[in-house]
């Protein structure tokens, strides 16, 4: 049988290691300088804490950078070697009607069951955990659009199947102008819909009954199961004659008595829910804004999946995430390629490229226990069912009440896994312990493509609620670093460590943009001289560190202003969602605060979006972190000043303070974004009045403090 797939190792890893050696060696150097020279200073102890964190984290991560794999894969083999493909239920997840539109959610779906496969053995589920009749519509229009929609893809070999997006792309004329027209048609019932306040629900198996809800009967938090199957391969057939996939909305039981654990909750339904219905042995998660963008996606996971060699300990095949409409410069970072791309690429050369929540092809078996607990018989599509007949729909029911786990090991043994907010990294982690591998999987055409925050205060929310998830398995018994290290194998567990210590970036971060700010102000020294040979060991850790960064960043497709930008947010981060969030986890852990799943807006808003794609931050919001932000940055604009003034006055300063110059300069280079917002912008998105004022006082109140303390 010819070989579907091939791969081979990234031919820079042999100087990924030669580099390792170089930059240890340089690392030890400046700590034992640090050792040598420490005093009593608070200052200088804080600096030696920074440094050995950000020595500490660049070892880590050293485990990305040992064995990175580069793979293809031969989809088209599949079909001339005959190969039975395998049935496959798709699983996508929406909470909110407000945050996340149920157009775009639609669209996604749209995308999934649009995919180049036998419609008989394709399955796309929709778990809505708010109950909202709004969503519900939304799927019983778009199970009528479908009909419309498939046989147009197929017909004029369309590549991207997401009604939204292609319509977005281009002017639509002739045919897919009235295609068009019927998408346009849905949205405006779905407007007409809001407007009214209730929805009259048409049943789709041609039933004369009609149910009117009242949308606030039930809240997000206590509402009983509701499972509709919209559309079954059985019966319902497209207006070219050829059967329709299956199409299953689920809303499942939550009272205030269970813990719903939140979207790992919501995918451990949809697992049991599908198991009563259809049973795929294959699996798909997709965010409900991140739709299928190459319509043979799971062909090119099928490549791994089915290989006889890597089946029997292949938990999953995961595709990067990748977004449409990013900004020239994606000012808020939002491509995330270090994790995305170069992390998953460099964890696949290991235990395999770690889960990241959506874009994802799991073998259903590997959610039930370790390779060796189960074997593929026991997990045997169930495609002949009737979905509609009320045996299969009572099962369903029973699997989607809150009380199924009372009783079982959902989420701790089986299934996605709970304890973390993040349970994407959790349950890619835990698979990685349990003996399971992986697949990162890059095909040049992005196989998914979804929407990234287009606020700044958004981007930083998210980002706020995966440092707590991280810290959660940091700090637990599966911590990666004594647990990960023995269970999946040491450099493995290093680098799920990196990950789970995401957070503590915050700290070096901070102190490198706040001390040595201060201590220019007031004329005191800390690092080397221009003219001292140490001076030659800082500027060596810069700049082979960043080097590297770029070189690893424009490998993946990044370009240099994305680069900036990317390096920029690392900074911004380091002194907002990274410290926020590290507080929100130590105020948790002593019983003050529970951490909570905030969603990430999906909505377009018209303002956010022009000063989007205009390249200008949006704030626009009083928030405590644009005041730490904001403190930060005028502290490092103010000593920079001071610290030119000074350097032009006094001979010698320039040689005794380049470093905290060249620092401070830095910084602000980075923050030229919160300078126009707090100073020179009048838009909506500007920095509001109000967080300028208390930056400016606490401005002040630093600089009164490292006085007393100078």
């Amino acid at each position: 049988m010819a070989r579907l797939h091939s791969h081979h190792i990234h031919p820079r890893a042999m100087l990924n290691r030669i580099h390792f050696f170089f930059y240890s060696a340089a690392i030890i150097a400046l700590l034992h300088r640090h050792i040598a020279a420490i005093s009593l200073a608070a200052t200088s102890s804080l600096l030696f804490l920074a440094d050995l964190t950000l020595a500490f984290m660049w070892l880590l991560s050293q485990g990305f950078r040992w064995r990175p794999i580069l793979r293809q894969e031969f989809p088209h083999l599949l079909r001339q070697e005959n190969h039975q493909l395998p049935a496959l239920d798709v699983f996508i997840c929406t909470a909110d009607p407000i945050k996340e539109p149920p157009e775009s959610v639609v669209s996604t779906a749209l995308s999934a069951m649009a995919f180049d496969y036998p419609a008989d053995r394709l399955s796309v589920y929709v778990s809505d955990d708010g109950s909202s009749e709004l969503t519900l519509f939304s799927f019983m229009e778009a199970a009528k659009f479908a009909r419309y929609w498939l046989p147009f893809c197929r017909e004029n070999n369309i590549l991207e199947r997401s009604p939204e997006a292609f319509f977005e792309s281009g002017d639509a004329v002739g045919e897919a102008g009235k295609m068009k027209a019927l998408f346009e048609g849905l949205r405006e019932k779905v407007k007409a819909a809001v407007k009214r306040g209730y929805v009259a629900l048409n049943l789709v198996d041609s039933s004369e009954e009609k149910i009117f809800l009242n949308w606030k009967k039930f809240t997000r938090r206590d509402h009983p199961s509701h499972i509709q199957v919209l559309c079954e391969s059985r019966k319902d057939r497209d207006i070219a004659g050829h059967p329709l996939p299956n199409l299953i909305y689920m809303s499942r039981e939550k009272r205030p008595s269970s813990p719903h654990h939140f979207k790992a909750g919501a995918l451990n339904a949809l697992l049991r829910v599908s198991e009563a219905m259809t049973n795929a042995p294959v699996l798909l998660t997709l965010d409900c804004d991140m739709h299928a963008n190459d319509p043979r996606s799971p062909q090119r996971a099928l490549c791994y999946l089915l290989d006889p060699d890597l089946a029997p300990n292949l938990a999953y095949v995961q595709f990067p995430q990748r977004y449409r409409r990013i900004n020239a410069d994606d000012i808020y970072g939002g491509e995330l390629r270090r994790i995305f791309l170069i992390g998953s690429r460099g964890l696949d050369g290991l235990h395999g490229a770690n889960y990241v929540g959506t874009g994802c092809f799991f073998s259903r078996r590997s959610l039930f226990g370790p390779p060796s607990a189960a074997t593929a018989s026991n997990y045997e599509s169930k495609g002949c069912s009737f979905l509609r007949s009320e045996l299969v729909l009572q099962e369903a029911h029973d699997a989607a009440s809150c009380r199924y786990e009372h009783v079982n090991d959902w989420g701790y043994q089986i299934g996605f896994r709970y304890g973390s907010l993040v349970e994407d990294y959790y349950t890619g982690y835990q698979l990685h312990c349990e003996g399971w591998r992986s697949v990162f999987c890059n095909p040049d055409r992005s196989a998914f493509l979804g929407d990234a925050p287009r606020s700044l205060y958004d981007s930083l929310g998210q980002t706020r609620r995966w440092a707590v998830g991280l810290y959660e398995v940091a700090f637990s018994g599966y911590c990666p670093l004594l647990y990960g290290t023995r269970k999946a194998s040491l450099i493995t567990g290093l680098c799920y460590m990196h990950y789970a210590l995401w957070a503590v970036w915050c700290f070096p971060i901070t102190i490198y943009t706040l001390f040595p700010q201060l201590a220019l102000f007031y004329d005191k020294p800390l690092f080397a001289k221009v003219s001292d040979p140490w001076f030659f060991i800082y500027a060596y850790l810069f700049l082979a560190s960043y080097g590297q960064d770029l070189i690893e960043f424009m490998e993946v497709g990044g370009l240099i202003r994305r680069w900036w930008s990317d390096q920029r947010m690392w900074v911004i981060r380091g002194i907002t969602s990274s410290a926020f969030g590290t507080l929100d986890f130590i105020i948790s852990k002593i019983g003050l605060l529970a951490p909570g799943f905030n969603l990430t807006s999906k909505a377009n808003e018209e303002e956010v979006n022009t000063l989007y794609d205009s390249g200008k931050f949006f704030f626009g919001t009083s928030s405590p972190l644009f005041i730490s932000m904001g403190t930060i940055a005028i502290i490092n604009l103010t000593s920079f000043i001071f610290g030119i003034l000074k350097a032009v006055r006094s001979i010698g300063t320039m040689d005794e303070m380049f470093l905290q110059l060249l620092l401070c300069g830095f910084v602000v280079t980075n923050l030229v974004p919160v300078y126009e917002a707090m100073f020179f912008r009048n838009d909506a998105g500007r920095m509001p009045r109000s967080v300028t004022n208390a930056s400016i006082l606490l401005t002040i109140t630093f600089f009164c403090v490292g006085r007393m303390i100078s």
